[in-house]
């Protein structure tokens, strides 16, 4: 078994836990039964010479593994992925369709909602945000429309869950401070289906443990 680390936060705002994507590599770990160690980093290592080594930005998670050092949680639940079945089919069709929508999660589905995210957890009472927001909702509400339209009948986003439900579920938590995920029934129904999992509730239980500590 490989020797992987994890840096995540020792502490965050209490409407930032359960979305710090530190969150999204501990659950690909746990579907793929890898074990780990955390490295719980503050604000002084963040802004490290050492730690900016590590992860460019200063932010986490960052990965190592074996001498692997890896930033950007796509990046490293891709690489998680593609040495696990239970994240990637093992036939070539599958496994595309599955990177696909990794990248429709972080990359179509998530700029949307970060936006509005963004604006209301950091600039509520700004009136350029004010102005902003009926935009951003509607842009959000669109993105959300054309998923639900995708699913369907569907379980997941494809035949089986993959690495796309994983990064495109905990882009749907962003918006856990609105009602828009909730008023559409079957990607409410797909985000519990997969928060459900066992290896989602053992990383969220592992991602949430250091705040209680360090509360």
């Amino acid at each position: 078994m490989p020797k992987i680390t994890v840096c995540a936060f020792g502490w965050v705002p209490p409407f930032a836990r359960g979305l710090v994507r530190d969150l999204r590599v501990r659950w690909a770990l746990a579907e793929a039964g890898l074990t780990y160690e955390e490295r719980l980093i503050g604000n002084e290592e963040q802004a490290s010479g050492e730690y900016r080594r590590i992860q460019p930005f200063g932010q986490v998670p960052a990965y190592e593994e074996d001498g692997l050092v890896m930033f950007e949680s796509g990046a490293i639940v891709l690489h998680i992925a593609e040495r696990s079945e239970a994240l990637m089919p093992s036939d070539p069709v599958g496994r595309a369709r599955a990177t696909s929508w990794m990248f429709a999660a972080l990359n179509t589905i998530e700029p949307q909602v970060q936006s509005l995210a963004e604006i209301d957890l950091f600039h509520p009472k700004e009136e350029w945000a004010q102005l902003r927001r009926p935009s951003a909702v509607k842009a959000v509400k669109a993105r959300l429309t054309k998923l639900s339209d995708w699913l369907g009948e569907r379980d997941y986003l494809e035949d089986r869950f993959t690495a796309g439900d994983l990064l495109m579920t905990t882009v749907l938590r962003i918006l856990r401070h609105t009602e828009l995920v909730a008023e559409i029934p079957a990607l409410e129904a797909y985000r519990l289906r997969c928060e459900a999992r066992p290896a989602f509730q053992k990383a969220l239980a592992e991602h949430m443990a250091p705040f209680a500590k360090h509360a």
